[in-house]
């Protein structure tokens, strides 16, 4: 039985590296990791602790949207995403004011809060081809610069009303504020798992990264410079963000030997 003819040496040679151009769309789920917690109020017969936020991890999904150009050698690929991303990350804090000389006419407040913050994602990754057939899983790590482009707060206030005689729940109207002042530009380290298949001449790419925030995004010469947030109680804790972000693509090879010929198929 006659065996399959094996790729001659430029072919061979041809295959050991290639550039890679396209674009990726997904979604991602923000964590906002508490460093340090700051309170407008300053009770003076219970615990400032009772007053901190409460933070949801991975609840709210946002969007992004990836350019990609990676050069790829002999099974690692060397690769610039330039992302647009769109993070929402929500918290609440808790209030309660009683009449000392009577208990019954109490006030509690609850503030829920949603941030959403735009930045500009500049990482570069390194990535490893784990099999080099039609089908790769790969793992990658990288380092990540965010650059602040927008942010806004919306924040909802309900309470419980004990002091008109009875029990009166309420709820007020929301409230929009833009934050940017409140944020800054932060960097992260990037770890992730992926999938290619390899398409003809095609690359379909599915990918889920964790990225670790390693500075602070809260601008603390800001913090309390917000009046409309301050008269509402609130004030920016300093807070690192965690991201865990998932993705779909495709890309499209830079190299040709010749127009029948598939750029990785052996």
């Amino acid at each position: 039985m006659a065996s399959l003819p094996k790729p001659n040496n430029q072919q061979t040679k041809f295959l050991e590296k290639q550039w890679w151009l396209g674009f990726k769309a997904g979604t991602n789920l923000a964590e906002a990791s508490l460093v340090k917690a700051y309170t407008v109020m300053a009770p003076t017969n219970y615990s400032t602790e009772l007053n901190y936020k409460r933070y949801d991890s991975f609840v709210k999904t946002g969007s992004q949207a990836t350019l990609e150009a990676t050069f790829y050698y002999k099974g690692i690929s060397f690769s610039a995403q330039p992302t647009y991303r769109h993070t929402r990350f929500t918290y609440f804090n808790t209030f309660r004011w009683t009449n000392s000389e009577d208990i019954s006419q109490t006030l509690e407040l609850r503030y829920d809060q949603e941030q959403k913050i735009d930045y500009a994602d500049f990482p570069l990754f390194i990535k490893y081809d784990m099999l080099r057939n039609k089908l790769r899983p790969y793992v990658q790590i990288g380092i990540i610069y965010s650059l602040l482009i927008n942010a806004n707060k919306a924040v909802t206030i309900s309470g419980t009303d004990y002091a008109s005689g009875g029990v009166n729940k309420f709820t007020q109207p929301g409230l929009i504020v833009g934050a940017k002042d409140l944020f800054e530009n932060y960097w992260s380290l990037a770890g992730g798992l992926g999938l290619d298949y390899n398409l003809g001449n095609v690359r379909i790419v599915l990918e889920a990264s964790y990225l670790k925030g390693m500075s602070n995004i809260t601008n603390t010469k800001n913090r309390f410079g917000n009046d409309r947030l301050s008269g509402i109680a609130d004030v920016q804790d300093d807070i690192k963000l965690n991201s865990i972000m998932i993705s779909a693509g495709v890309l499209f090879p830079m190299r040709f030997l010749s127009s029948n010929f598939k750029t990785l198929d052996r």
